[in-house]
């Protein structure tokens, strides 16, 4: 199977660079996994489709304020760091731009004071290694002057910070959004709950990996990023007794997907654990405790459309994505939703 193959036209103007008010007003196109049927809603309606004895399983990685402008000590200079990943305590990989003024040793001043950072190591892949130092707690002074990471393809500016982020976001650690939980709002999941639909929680921190895109024409030779994942008891009892009770596992977000194929595949069950995966699903993948997915529309020869193509069937999720450029839907990270089922 080649990259091409997941290759669609997309019009510019369907990117979708705002989120809509309010969340749950975001389109939803539903597409059967059997049938290929479409059907055109309101992610409110999403509540319609399902039963009660069915489990949504949603990330709650809250993204970190991950970009931070500073100045280099020595010179004044301007520079801008992104967050990638945290190495211990407040010792940090990131990316440095422009990367000539962050040599090792290099140090640098954000917030006016508020923060600031060291080079301990300039990595191969020219990532560098940050000891960060703060008057308070790291992550409160990086909540007052960091920026949201938003993804390439939007440019517009993100007025209100709480909007790259899901609603029920509480593990902070991730550089990019669990983007197909944004259309829930507190009182669509009150309503969906007392329908008697459960709720449980995974961690995935997503990482910038996610928006790298697949180079190699053949998909099997892709390599995949690493991010690390979490699945707590509770969550892991609440899925094997669904499962038990005949009742559907729905994933909110390709996340989701991944840490519970991840651990299914590792282990061959669902238990409480932690840990990395690098797991690609593509095409010819044998799902293990899916049986429904709600995401967002992705960006061409994504991993991300593979891995939804892999659910839902390679002509239907491609048929899906014709008929939604030519409805005008609005893709990617503020777009709207698909539910698979």
């Amino acid at each position: 199977m080649k990259t091409s193959d997941f290759y669609y036209d997309l019009p510019k103007d369907l990117i979708a660079q705002t989120p809509v008010e309010p969340r749950d007003s975001s389109r939803l196109l539903v597409l059967g996994r059997e049938s290929g049927s479409i059907q055109h809603k309101h992610f409110y309606d999403i509540i319609d489709f399902l039963v009660p004895g069915d489990l949504l399983v949603v990330n709650d990685s809250r993204v970190l304020p991950a970009r931070i402008y500073g100045i280099k000590n020595e010179t004044g200079a301007k520079v801008e760091f992104l967050l990638l990943k945290q190495i211990s305590g407040n010792r940090w990989e990131t990316l440095c731009k422009p990367g000539k003024r962050a040599k090792q040793g290099s140090k640098f001043t954000f917030g006016n004071g508020l923060l600031s950072a060291t080079v301990a190591k300039v990595k191969s892949d020219g990532n560098r290694v940050v000891d960060f130092d703060s008057d308070e707690n790291f992550f409160a002074a990086l909540d007052k002057i960091g920026q949201m990471p938003l993804p390439p393809y939007i440019t517009e500016e993100l007025k209100d910070k709480e909007r790259y982020q899901t609603v029920y976001s509480n593990e902070l650690g991730s550089a990019a959004a669990p983007t197909a939980g944004l259309h829930f709002t507190k009182e669509l999941l009150q309503k969906i709950a007392d329908k008697g639909v459960n709720i449980a929680y995974v961690t995935l921190h997503v990482g910038l990996g996610t928006f790298r895109p697949v180079k190699v024409d053949d998909v099997t030779k892709h390599k995949m990023h690493s991010e690390h994942y979490e699945i707590p008891k509770k969550t892991a009892d609440l899925i094997n007794k669904t499962k038990k009770n005949g009742g559907r596992i729905i994933a909110v977000g390709t996340t989701s997907c991944r840490t519970l194929e991840s651990v299914a595949s590792l282990y061959g069950e669902i238990k409480p654990c932690d840990g990395f995966t690098d797991i690609f699903i593509y095409p010819g993948y044998k799902f293990k405790v899916l049986d429904g997915l709600i995401t967002n529309f992705h960006l061409p020869e994504s991993t991300l459309i593979m891995l939804v193509a892999a659910f839902s069937g390679y002509d239907n999720i491609m048929n899906a994505y014709k008929v939604a450029v030519e409805e005008k839907y609005r893709f990617f990270s503020f777009g709207d939703a698909m539910f698979i089922s």
